[in-house]
């Protein structure tokens, strides 16, 4: 684990219970839990249940744009079915987390990635030289899901560390959400330790775990010294469309907002050099709200006395916090 405290982990006794618990963990200077791909090279199904069935491969019209971001990056649902293929990925995939996870122990890896009632979202490269390769494997998820209580639980997550900082944490983890509909999956758990918190707060994991504790207790390991977190996946949401969808709501509000809106419309000259508004009768505290009042439209926008005071309250309280400190 990348954590400096002691950690307990499974005995090799516990490989064929179905309770084995996987801490996610992530290094601290490669970030390998935070790490993940971009995105599938399949085409973006309209209904995402018809995706991740082998590997997506992007099939691209030349006349128009892709319309998923997504659809360039190729990917693949492994899991040891005894296939030739799948057996050479999850070779890669357990280098993988063995070299970006260095104090998890290789032995426990092993017996997770090899595990059958596993499986891992893998990210492959599209170098052809790479084909059938560790090299091939830059990024993946190993998990477990329980579909009779509608949750996952995350093992491992990890990205190359020659694709660090390229956003594919991200790609990974909206991959991930998409697929887990598929299964029926409700929620996803995980136990992260410090460097990997971060992550997966920014991928909308909450300490706060909302599920009910007869749901996962039981299924999942505890651990001293990881941190619980949970994330819901909202079954009616593509997140691979996040950026979209947040593009088209925004789109909608300034629409909303021009239908009401006049500064557009309304256009003031611009403030003489000399500008001096009649300050007479206005208190020194009042003075710069009073000044700011007097430019034209702002009043018409909606301003007021109180608004500006206390707006330029906040400034001079701040500029007064600099001078203390």
């Amino acid at each position: 684990m990348t954590t400096g405290k002691k950690r307990k982990y499974p005995t090799p006794s516990h490989a064929d219970d179905g309770n084995t618990k996987k801490l996610s963990s992530s290094r601290s200077k490669s970030k390998a839990s935070s790490s993940v791909s971009n995105d599938q090279n399949a085409s973006q199904p309209a209904n995402p249940k018809d995706s991740f069935d082998g590997i997506s491969t992007a099939t691209s019209n030349p006349d128009r744009p892709p319309s998923n971001p997504y659809d360039d990056i190729k990917h693949a649902i492994v899991q040891n079915d005894g296939s030739r293929q799948n057996l050479i990925r999850l070779i890669g995939l357990k280098s993988l987390f063995a070299k970006q996870l260095p104090k998890m122990p290789k032995e426990y890896i092993a017996r997770l990635v090899f595990d059958r009632r596993h499986k891992s979202l893998a990210l492959l490269s599209t170098d052809p030289r790479k084909k059938n390769s560790d090299e091939e494997i830059i990024g993946g998820i190993c998990y477990r899901s329980y579909p009779e209580m509608r949750f996952a639980e995350i093992a491992f997550c990890a990205v190359s560390a020659s694709q660090q900082v390229k956003g594919y944490g991200t790609k990974l983890m909206n991959l991930f959400k998409r697929h887990a509909v598929t299964e029926g999956v409700e929620y996803f758990i995980t136990y992260a330790d410090n460097y990997a918190i971060g992550y997966f707060k920014k991928q909308g994991f909450t300490k706060d775990v909302t599920m009910h504790k007869t749901r996962y207790h039981g299924l999942i390991k505890d651990y001293d010294g990881g941190t619980i977190m949970e994330c819901y996946v909202h079954p009616s949401v593509d997140y691979t469309r996040i950026p979209e969808m947040v593009q088209a709501q925004r789109k909608f509000i300034l629409q909303r907002i021009a239908l009401v809106s006049k500064s557009d419309k309304v256009v003031y000259p611009p403030l003489p050099p000399n500008f001096a508004p009649n300050m007479d009768g206005v208190s020194r505290s009042n003075e710069a709200a009073s000044r700011a009042l007097a430019i034209p439209g702002v009043a018409e926008a909606g301003w007021t006395l109180a608004d500006l005071m206390s707006s330029t309250g906040g400034v001079k309280d701040s500029d007064r916090q600099k001078k203390l400190s």
